[in-house]
């Protein structure tokens, strides 16, 4: 027996729903978390002066700029990544939030422990950026000055510089975490990860060279040794932490 036109078309409604109830979702999130970055954004740029002063007393030299809006988007610029910094919970949440219905009722309840993590691991990165890394990185780059070539920086250049090293900081410390997540669902084992570790060190080393803003190899190896030793945090969170045999059969 045939259906209607009429069934056909309510069947096809039903199976739309899901995706568009998807939709609306995902474009919640994003007006929440948008609006969390814009408000963060507002209160961070009234700082932002200040403290690209505490950048530019750390190197002690004096920089310029050298267009007339330079200086004007390098406030923009340190305001936003203190925006991103100051909302980075409320926006956290909201991936949490999109992704918790796919996942198994056992699974939701790190909701509250990934944020939370999520948020610890990106700051200590940012601080492990601000306090060991740019100076030596600062240090060994304007060591190549001579009486004959002198470092003349500009504003722009410098807040890129830390912006992108403190933003790719925050992100790679976030490896342990993401490593001792994905054991516990059961995609990676402690095995699996000691086994590769080669492959994985390598991985390091590319990705750092990536992320580093400079092409020297001192530089890189800044952010290679410690993805190294993030990766090894990380097995031994896989090892505590992540889903026993027992739990797996059980499931």
């Amino acid at each position: 027996m045939t259906e209607t036109n009429q069934e056909l078309e309510e069947k096809d409604e039903e199976a739309k729903m899901p995706l568009t109830e998807h939709l609306s979702e995902l474009r919640k999130r994003l007006v929440v978390s948008i609006a969390a970055i814009g408000i963060g954004f507002i209160a961070a740029f009234n700082f932002s002066d200040r403290l690209i002063g505490l950048i530019v007393k750390s190197i002690n030299i004096k920089i310029v700029f050298l267009a007339p809006t330079e200086a004007f988007w390098a406030e923009m610029k340190v305001a936003f990544f203190c925006g991103l910094l100051i909302s980075l919970p409320v926006l956290l949440h909201q991936v949490w939030k999109f992704v918790a219905p796919g996942l198994h009722p056992q699974e939701r309840q790190y909701g509250f422990p990934f944020v939370i993590l999520s948020f610890v691991f990106f700051l200590i990165g940012v601080a492990f950026a601000l306090v060991v890394v740019l100076p030596f990185a600062i240090g060994f780059l304007l060591s190549y000055q001579t009486e004959w070539m002198q470092p003349m920086i500009s504003v722009g250049n410098l807040v890129d510089f830390y912006v992108k090293f403190l933003l790719a900081f925050g992100l790679v410390f976030e490896m342990p975490l993401a490593i001792t997540i994905l054991s516990k669902m059961g995609v990676l084992t402690p095995a699996f990860l000691s086994r590769n570790r080669k492959y994985a060190v390598l991985a390091n080393f590319v990705i750092a060279a990536m992320l580093t803003p400079t092409t020297d190899i001192f530089n890189m190896m800044l952010m290679a040794v410690p993805l190294i030793i993030l990766y090894e945090i990380g097995i031994i969170g896989a090892r505590i932490f992540g889903k026993k045999k027992g739990e797996e059969h059980e499931q």
